[in-house]
């Protein structure tokens, strides 16, 4: 074949691969182009930070080693062997000719032949995962599509050391053969006859044709993750975690007011981004709490299901035709109320897909539109919206658990103290949570901490409601607890409940609430490295649980192990800070029918594992369901909040003192 009939032969098989490529891409991109307005703007440097943390330095798929060094190896890989695809598609027409300068570097050969093997060796372990190890993670995902996209990968590689090794064979090498050991030593296959001219030939077409065969099926196929990851990961949520999109019932434009996500045409641009980047490598279902304990809930068959069903009704989304709900179709509803908002699949995702925030969606559109959600669920919304707490009990209440402390209630007029102590709800009337809140006062008052109360001016931060779905009721009462704050001149709260802390200091912004917002570990770790609390350590074993709104959504992690370290000897469960798992009562699953196994249990014995005596928690929530699983499970453990664990240290070297 002459250059000519080459360079026409070949300008064929590119056009009908990029345009089989462009047409695919041209209709995803009118879905993106048709999907919800959200702000992703902003943050670059953090952006940047993502991208060469979690795209180019695959930090995420790194928390498993094997895997990880496969995939790395693969995508390393292919940034590195990306040159030889014009190197190879300029020699496809001309055998005598290569990219300048670089097509004739030795250690650019070096480059190629190490990870082409680098790349056939995760492509092998790949395969041995699949067909040997058969991680229960990958069930449910397209494994013949995966299958198929190893074998191409395979054949890129493999073609192109054979291309190398016959060219050497051939003296057609630009550069020194010794620098591509292993293309020389499978040049040793060929000869140097015309033969080898032949193979030549052969391998660089058949790299060249399974090249532009793999760039016209991606963006058909499950791995379109590889050209839309990056992107997603750019636009991932670089705000807290613990976050939610605020819904904007007062849009000017119509078209942008949304009640949540009903069908295709709800989803935000970002969520399309997210179905788009699912790799199906199931990491999110192997750290999701309900799926562990026997539930429905997958989150990565959740965003299949969204992609399916977007990729199937996406011709008529773009023509405004009728369109089928997701829930119910694409996926079963049982499966959204499973989620306990807990975040473990974003923190596990290595491309940065939202997965609650899709939960929340759905729920929203079920819940404020059609009037669906689960019964056991009815009285709680009921009593936020009647008692302004979701207990029902009455406002007066609020602040009964202060009385005998000289707790000092903020009233209407009184000039702001230091700190506004954000009580919550549970610890306002829940037994056992009172019991946190009542050592906090304590604590803020022996640290001579100028502090007050709002007493029965606090309601709800919406928190349940919200992440049940019923966001009108959220902004509701984020609206009337903002105009609380701001009118009585708040600057600085502390939280003991991570639940209202992340609400507080995340969402309540999104509504002309901005406050320096403490959780109560930090403000009380703070007070003990300045010596203002003075505990004494003890002998006693503790495990501390992370809750999930405190160390996943928010980061905050050494402080409460700092408290826990001053008063006793610390014992780490095995999945402890951001690997955390879950008590089992976020996302309105406090008060809620659990299906399956308890998740409260399964973690009340990843806390006997470690042999404590006690478990250490700070969050009410927590409290409750943790020592709801211990008495369960019949486990010796005593379930305690970190401030109670701090008063009774500090009162016990107190009282020692005094004996002396």
């Amino acid at each position: 074949m002459n250059v000519l009939a080459g360079a026409v032969v070949l300008a064929a098989l590119v056009a009908v691969a990029v345009a089989l490529f462009a047409r695919r891409v041209l209709f995803l991109w009118r879905l993106v182009q048709l999907g919800k307005p959200v702000d992703r703007g902003g943050d670059i440097p953090r952006r940047v930070r993502a991208e060469a943390e979690i795209v180019l330095g695959q930090r995420k798929l790194f928390q498993r080693l094997i895997p990880g060094l496969m995939h790395a190896f693969i995508f390393w890989g292919f940034l590195v062997l990306f040159p030889t695809i014009v190197i190879a598609l300029i020699g496809a027409v001309d055998r005598d000719s290569t990219l300048p300068w670089l097509g004739a570097q030795g250690w650019f050969a070096s480059f190629v032949d190490l990870f082409a093997v680098l790349v056939l060796a995760g492509v092998i372990a790949a395969v041995a995962i699949r067909t040997v190890q058969r991680p229960k993670r990958f069930a449910g995902s397209h494994v013949g599509e995966a299958y198929l996209i190893l074998g191409l990968i395979a054949g890129i590689v493999v073609t192109l050391l054979l291309w190398h090794a016959s060219r050497i064979a051939t003296g057609l090498n630009e550069w020194p053969a010794g620098w591509s050991p292993v293309s020389h030593a499978l040049s040793n296959l060929f000869g140097a006859g015309d033969a080898a001219r032949v193979f030549e030939r052969i391998f660089v077409w058949a790299h060249v044709a399974i090249v532009l065969s793999f760039l016209a099926y991606l963006p058909h196929s499950k791995h379109l993750h590889i050209a839309t990851a990056a992107i997603n990961v750019w636009f991932g949520r670089t705000r807290a975690r613990g976050r939610l999109e605020p819904l904007r019932f007062d849009a000017e434009n119509d078209a942008d007011i949304r009640f949540g996500t009903a069908t295709v045409a709800d989803l935000t641009w970002k969520q399309m981004v997210d179905a788009y980047s699912c790799t199906e490598c199931g990491r999110c279902q192997d750290v999701c709490p309900a799926h562990a304990t026997g539930k429905i809930l997958s989150p990565k068959l959740l965003i299949m299901g969204v992609r399916d069903q977007l990729f199937a009704e996406g011709a008529q989304a773009l023509a405004g035709g009728e369109l089928s709900p997701i829930v119910g179709n694409g996926v079963p509803e049982e499966m959204i109320w499973d989620c306990v908002t807990c975040g473990a699949c974003v923190e596990a995702c290595p491309v940065s897909i939202e997965h609650v925030d899709h939960i929340i969606d759905l729920r929203r559109q079920l819940v404020m539109v059609d009037s669906k959600f689960p019964a056991e669920a009815e009285p709680m919304l009921r009593d936020i919206e009647r008692a302004a707490n979701p207990w029902g009990k009455p406002q007066v209440d609020r602040a009964a658990w202060a009385d005998e402390l000289g707790v000092r209630v903020l009233e209407p007029g009184d000039p702001a103290p230091e700190v506004l102590y954000w009580v919550g709800c549970a610890a306002s009337f829940d037994e056992r949570a009172r019991i946190a809140a009542e050592s906090t006062a304590k604590l803020l008052r022996a640290a001579g901490v100028d502090f007050a109360i709002l007493g029965p001016r606090e309601s709800c931060t919406g928190d349940p409601a919200r992440r049940m779905g019923n966001e009108y009721v959220f902004q509701s009462f984020a609206e009337q607890n903002v105009t609380t704050l701001n009118e009585a001149g708040v600057t600085k709260i502390v939280a003991s409940c991570p639940h209202c802390f992340n609400t507080l200091a995340n969402e309540y912004p999104d509504f002309g609430g901005s406050y320096e917002v403490m959780h109560h570990t930090e403000l009380l770790a703070d007070l003990v490295r300045n010596g203002r609390l003075q505990p004494a350590v003890s002998d006693r074993t503790i495990t501390y649980h992370d809750s999930c709104y405190l160390a996943r959504h928010n980061d905050v992690r050494s402080d409460p192990r700092e408290l826990v370290a001053a008063v006793g000897r610390p014992l780490e469960m095995a999945r402890s800070g951001k690997q955390t798992f879950c008590c089992g009562a976020g996302g309105a699953h406090m008060w809620m029918e659990e299906r399956g196994g308890p998740i409260n249990e399964e973690r009340v014995r990843e806390a006997a594992e470690t042999g404590a005596e006690t478990l250490a928690v700070a969050c009410p929530f927590c409290t409750v369901m943790l020592d709801d699983g211990v008495r369960a499970s019949g486990k010796e453990l005593r379930v305690v909040d970190v401030a109670t664990l701090l008063v009774e240290s500090i009162e016990g070297a107190l009282s020692g003192a005094t004996a002396d």
